[in-house]
């Protein structure tokens, strides 16, 4: 199939504003040298990146791009439960950042016939691996996540590994909005939910912004 050329459900209508189509058509080009390509998709907690790279994989289809997010690599409860990490979780600091870039240079030098990637369960709050396989001959990974252009606890050798970077950026209101709604949605009770919002959230929000001047694109996203 054509890259590109599968259909879109009802949502991938979003991505018909004229910023987002001038970027696909771009990554569609980059596509025909026949080569893999890896682009990264970041923003601020709650800015739409799992939707946004979801409708992008979509709209490209399965034969064509995967979706690896980098929340996949979360550290378990096992691991941070009783200690200051635990009230943090998400924060910079809470991610195997090791194991997430050893995962993107295999993604981005496709040697072996299949690698496999974590993928991160939000019903458990729990890693689960080897979830998601990327065959070698697939031609597009979309990776999405907040701390893709960091240059802080290691992150700094992330961005070697993709080709491309583009960084969603959502009305204010909005993305704390999203945020309190999916913390509810699994388990939080508002006040906490809220509470957690403009806390940890924001303050992860505040050092994914401080990275957007590195991005190759800057994608408004509501």
């Amino acid at each position: 199939m054509e890259a590109g050329a599968a259909a879109v459900g009802p949502g991938g209508q979003a991505l018909r504003a004229p910023q987002v189509q001038a970027a696909i058509a771009e990554l569609r080009s980059r596509l025909l040298a026949g080569t893999r390509t890896v682009l990264g998709i970041t923003g601020a907690p709650g800015s739409g990146k799992s939707t946004f790279a979801a409708l992008l994989g979509e709209l490209f289809g399965a034969d064509v791009a995967v979706v690896v997010p980098m929340d996949g690599f979360h550290l378990s409860n096992a691991v941070i439960d009783g200690g200051p990490l635990r009230d943090r979780k998400g924060a910079i600091e809470t991610f195997d950042v090791g194991g997430y870039a050893s995962v993107l240079q295999r993604l981005a030098q496709p040697v072996e016939p299949v690698v496999y990637a974590p993928e991160f369960n939000r019903s458990l709050d729990e890693p689960i691996a080897a979830s998601i396989a990327v065959p070698a001959d697939l031609p597009l990974v979309i990776t999405e996540g907040n701390y893709l252009l960091a240059d802080s606890h290691g992150w700094q050798g992330i961005r070697e590994h993709l080709d491309e970077v583009w960084y969603l950026e959502s009305p204010e209101a909005l993305r704390r909005r999203r945020l309190t709604e999916r913390h509810v949605l699994f388990g939080k009770d508002r006040v906490d939910a809220e509470k957690w919002a403009h806390g940890t959230d924001q303050f992860n929000a505040e050092l994914v912004h401080a990275t957007r001047h590195k991005a190759d694109r800057i994608i408004p996203w509501a």
